[in-house]
């Protein structure tokens, strides 16, 4: 598809449209909209808006898709695939005005909000009508709601509450040719036929631009119990977790952590923590809810299921700073393995009784290519992130064969029944590995998808396929 470049009538009907303040052409405006969190990539877009309705975006893609202009969505820029960078220039269109939560609707635990409301906000909002949203990415601090519904973005508390798909009842999308629709009904039953919402999770960004988002909330849960258990390699750790779930509880969270993430925590941090030389991972896991005896029960289950996988230590959170210790030394582990290296990350999901043989898999994969690795991740859901770390590859082994290391660890992660992202996306930088989980029939019938929604191609060109 041959683009064009913004003219100067287009550059004044789009000032029109958004005002001179919600506009920018500038190198130094432009910055903010060139990158996300994807190492290293940088395209920088030719002009950037920050609407603040729907009617305008609207307004914004019939003109982009009269003038064949290629048009990226962006929420807060917090994604780890490249699927918000303007990759053939165009026009970026940002949602970060778009950030007011309509509606908490108590009576049927749902509400209304614009897409740009970043998802922590949104939490603490639902919180406060006594309320509970339990979808929290890593980044829920920065990230907004409409970038976690067009990731279909999970987090840690997924394995029990499930991802962010679970709780999108209805949205407001604004179509490639301008059109606004709602994709569904604000109902917990579905079945009035193809379910449209649903098709956008996960779409990022690339059939249309969410503008709101209708969300189902819970009670909260008023108990919760943190355990930090040690065990003394990786794959014993991965291979309890498939057994706790045969006990018959669900955790809240169940989370996988290899030592030299923990070490980097602690440097990075300046965390204070009793690493014994003996252990080599951890799992940390959650139980919540109504009954605090339920919960110590549940607990005592577990711990005999550690012991027998070969866990050295338990550590029982007992009070609210140490279950917050706990959660920190989890949460910061991206952050510090981010400044400690050089390095790559991965998104890989298999089924979670197979852990054990990926993550040996990944390390072999390693000693055969020469990288090294620290993972970590959503071992409740079989989701693991591989941080792959440059080590002591030469320059020329990084930047030539490191693919080829990484096409083997999606086969590997593929073989075990899994797929090549668990809830980062393809973005850019994954749609080179498609052909590892999809066959031509499957990407023909996705790129037939996208065709119904967007025949001229103008939105978020270079993503995906």
């Amino acid at each position: 598809m041959a683009f064009n470049k913004i003219s100067n009538y287009l550059l004044e009907r789009f000032t029109e449209i958004v005002g001179p303040e919600n506009i920018f052409t500038t190198p130094e405006q432009l910055q903010k909209y060139a990158h996300d969190e994807t190492e290293d990539l940088v395209f920088f877009p030719q002009v950037a808006v920050s609407p603040v309705s729907a009617a305008q975006i609207s307004d914004l893609l019939k003109l982009c898709s009269e003038h064949l202009i290629p048009v990226t969505p962006r929420g807060a820029g917090t994604g780890l695939s490249g699927g918000a960078l303007p990759v053939l220039q165009g026009l970026v269109i940002s949602t970060e005005k778009l950030n007011k939560i309509i509606e908490i609707d108590q009576r049927n635990l749902q509400a209304t909000l614009e897409s740009g409301v970043i998802t922590e906000v949104f939490m603490n909002a639902a919180v406060e009508h006594g309320l509970f949203y339990p979808v929290d990415p890593s980044s829920k601090g920065s990230c907004f709601i409409g970038g976690n519904v067009s990731h279909g973005s999970g987090g840690p508390r997924a394995v029990k509450y499930g991802t962010i798909k679970e709780y999108v009842l209805n949205l407001e999308v604004v179509l490639p040719n301008g059109e606004i629709i709602w994709t569904g009904a604000n109902t917990l039953k579905y079945a009035s036929g193809y379910n449209l919402t649903q098709l956008m999770i996960g779409s990022e960004g690339t059939l249309g631009i969410i503008t709101k988002v209708v969300l189902k909330l819970l009670p909260i849960p008023t108990q919760n119990l943190v355990m930090l258990a040690s065990f003394p390699n990786s794959e014993s750790a991965c291979a309890a977790v498939s057994s706790i779930f045969r006990t018959g509880i669900t955790p809240s969270c169940l989370e996988f952590m290899e030592r030299r993430g923990v070490e980097w925590v602690i440097e990075y941090d300046h965390f204070q923590f009793d690493l014994k030389p003996e252990v080599d991972a951890f799992l940390m896991i959650e139980v919540d809810g109504h009954d605090s005896n339920l919960l110590l029960t549940e607990a005592e289950k577990i711990n005999t299921v550690l012991e027998s996988h070969g866990c050295s230590d338990v550590l029982l959170a007992d009070t609210s700073a140490q279950k917050e210790a706990i959660w920190r030394l989890r949460r910061n582990m991206p952050l510090s393995v981010k400044s400690n290296s050089i390095y790559k990350e991965e998104d890989t999901v298999v089924p979670r009784a197979e852990l054990p043989k990926l993550i040996s898999g990944i390390k072999l994969i390693g000693l055969q290519f020469g990288f090294d690795s620290v993972c970590y991740g959503h071992a409740g859901d079989g989701n693991l992130h591989v941080n792959i770390i440059k080590g002591n590859m030469t320059d020329f082994d990084w930047n030539n064969k490191l693919k080829d290391g990484i096409r083997e660890i999606f086969e590997l992660t593929v073989s075990l029944g899994g797929t090549i992202s668990g809830e980062h996306g393809i973005g850019l930088v994954q749609r080179e590995f498609m052909d590892i989980k999809y066959s031509t029939v499957n990407l023909n019938l996705m790129r037939g998808i996208k065709n119904v929604f967007d025949p001229k191609g103008i939105l978020n060109p270079g993503k995906i396929f």
